[in-house]
């Protein structure tokens, strides 16, 4: 197996952790990538208490080293949840998407509860921050990743960037674009000790998305995905506009690309509507994020394999690596 600092701060058997999505990472899902030797993270941020007492709870009831991810601003804006969710003891918070003032407030509450503290990060002063914050690990997200994300720092040079900021005192950790063995060998030959992966635990049997969502994500590609604004405007959710979200292309976002400030104003007239197609989980207008790691997407797995092939595969990719790699002639 792979080693690395974050599987022995941790104490976990693979460098992966499921990326906890937003109404698609729920305690199954959690609970099945802790059971196979990962770190299976709640997506809590977007859920009301009823989703909190039933997935976090089925989270912790599984054991193990589990955690719940927040998105630092929306708790900020739902007084209460962050208590309900810290009620649950989680061993691991996943932090993301805050200000420094929030990093800072957030670190030191999730540290002084006796957790472990990710802080998913978008650039290197970003990663100053959580370092100075007292983060456990440091996720870095670049460009490619499905949902929220910076737009223009793309794994391949963020990865190398952050590790010069934090030079050694903490896990770093990719994420954005990495769907199998390959990506995370990539990740660790980069300097990162583990890979965070979305869309590809998404698609799994465990995973709350939609028969819908599900089925585009296995039919989709790569070239279908488009960065949008619209379903933060249409949800009014009042995301920083530094952030856009990944999403597999539809009439939706064909319809309103470009119109954030229409349709801001016809909200009210657009979002009954919006939120009935939702319903049906017509994915001609629903949400459907996911990043650019389609094209490696081919199937509905167990989410326990999917953290075992992750493993395999890295492990096959770094050997092949180390045996391709020779001395040259006369050192």
């Amino acid at each position: 197996m792979i080693k690395t600092k974050l599987t022995e701060l941790l104490g976990i058997d693979h460098p992966v952790i499921s990326a906890p999505m937003g109404s698609v990472a729920g305690g199954r899902l959690a609970s099945a990538v802790t059971a196979a030797g990962g770190l299976g993270l709640v997506g809590v941020s977007y859920g009301d208490a009823a989703f909190i007492d039933e997935h976090v709870a089925q989270a912790a009831r599984a054991g193990g080293v589990w955690g719940v991810g927040c998105v630092m601003f929306t708790f900020d804006e739902r007084p209460g949840l962050w208590e309900q969710v810290m009620g649950y003891a989680p061993p691991v918070v996943a932090l993301s998407f805050g200000d420094p003032e929030q990093v800072h407030r957030y670190v030191g509450r999730a540290r002084e509860a006796g957790s472990h503290v990710v802080v998913q990060v978008h650039d290197p002063e970003q990663a100053a921050v959580a370092l100075a914050a007292g983060a456990s690990v440091i996720v870095a997200q670049g460009a490619e990743a499905g949902g929220h994300h910076k737009r223009r720092l793309a794994t391949l040079p963020l990865i190398p960037a952050v590790l010069d900021v934090v030079r050694g005192a903490v896990p770093v950790v990719a994420t954005g674009g990495i769907a199998d063995g390959r990506g995370l060998a990539a990740a660790l030959a980069l300097g990162a000790d583990g890979a965070m992966v979305g869309t590809r635990f998404a698609a799994t049997e465990e995973s709350l998305a939609t028969p819908g969502f599900k089925a585009t994500m296995v039919s989709a590609r790569t070239a279908d995905t488009v960065d949008s604004r619209a379903f933060d405007v249409v949800r009014g959710i009042p995301w920083d506009e530094v952030y856009t979200a990944r999403t597999v292309a539809n009439d939706f976002t064909r319809t309103w690309e470009g119109r954030d400030e229409e349709l801001a104003e016809r909200r009210a007239e657009v979002e009954p509507a919006w939120l009935d197609a939702v319903a049906r989980d017509d994915t001609s207008q629903r949400a459907m994020f996911a990043g650019e790691v389609l094209d490696l997407v081919h199937d509905i797995r167990p989410a326990g394999d999917v953290v075992r092939s992750l493993a395999t595969e890295a492990e096959d990719a770094l050997g092949r690596l180390a045996r391709g790699i020779t001395a040259p002639a006369g050192a």
